[in-house]
């Protein structure tokens, strides 16, 4: 009778494909590249979630999918470790944030390994490595040089529990999300990215991506462009001040009480 011992079997097969580096690709030499990515994992939690195998399931059979078909598949992965996800985490058991993250990496590592997934871990990167996050201080300061990221101050969602801003998908009634304490409203001194700069260069490159018309939509709210024009309603007692608003629908002003 045969008998099949999940365990065994698997172990084995990881072996074998690390031991031939099966799903490591020449990135150099690659005569047909083709290039999949699912988003890293926040390792700010004990483990992985159903999410993250739900999501890394769904993108390595696509994967495997294209290699069948004779491209050269790479597929990376890596861990999104910096920020309040983990630093939030951190507060929560406890512990130092180096050393939290460092650990919870390792157990990831474990669990993405025992998914199966073809994951090239020979190119695997850690957003707290300084290795990695050079590049990304090295991406901003050409921003600032190029006058496209400006600091100023501005109102902010701020949850008084998770001590951190929220940006608007992230307030749902009122409340922060992740803890459902009421959310409050500061002014905060941040930086900002002119992107508005390119909002009409991204909109129009947008019909030319292959995604589905439900995530274009969702970026083209997020662009958030709108056609209109700013008028100056004069304050009543205010010695000339006035207020600024801006309208994509000017033909309604006809039926404001104070338009002239």
């Amino acid at each position: 009778m045969l008998t099949y011992d999940p365990a065994a079997v698997e172990s084995k097969w990881r072996r074998i494909w690390a031991e031939r580096k099966a799903w490591e690709v020449d990135l150099d030499r690659a005569e047909r590249p083709y290039y999949t990515l699912m988003m890293f994992p926040y390792p700010s939690a004990e483990g992985l979630h159903v999410g993250n195998v739900y999501a890394y399931t769904g993108a390595d059979i696509h994967g495997r999918f294209m290699a069948m078909r004779g491209y050269d598949v790479f597929e990376p992965i890596g861990f999104d470790a910096f920020g309040i996800h983990s630093e939030n985490y951190a507060l929560k058991v406890g512990e130092h944030p180096a050393r939290l993250v460092r650990r919870n990496i390792r157990r990831f590592t474990e669990q993405l390994e025992r998914l199966g997934c073809r994951f090239n871990w020979s190119q695997a990167v850690d957003t707290t490595d300084p290795a990695y996050y050079k590049w990304t201080q090295w991406i901003f300061l050409q921003l600032y040089k190029a006058g496209l990221a400006y600091r100023a101050r501005a109102p902010v969602h701020w949850c008084p529990s998770c001590m951190t801003v929220l940006a608007d998908e992230q307030v749902e009634g009122g409340r922060c999300e992740r803890c459902d304490t009421p959310v409050t409203r500061r002014e905060l001194e941040q930086w900002f990215f002119r992107i508005t700069r390119y909002a009409d260069r991204l909109l129009e490159q947008l019909d030319h991506l292959d995604w589905s018309e439900s995530v274009k939509a969702a970026q083209r709210n997020w662009i958030g462009r709108s056609a209109g024009v700013t008028v100056r309603f004069p304050v009543e007692g205010g010695a000339g001040e006035t207020i600024a608003c801006f309208t994509t629908r000017p033909e309604t002003l006809w039926g404001s009480p104070t338009w002239p």
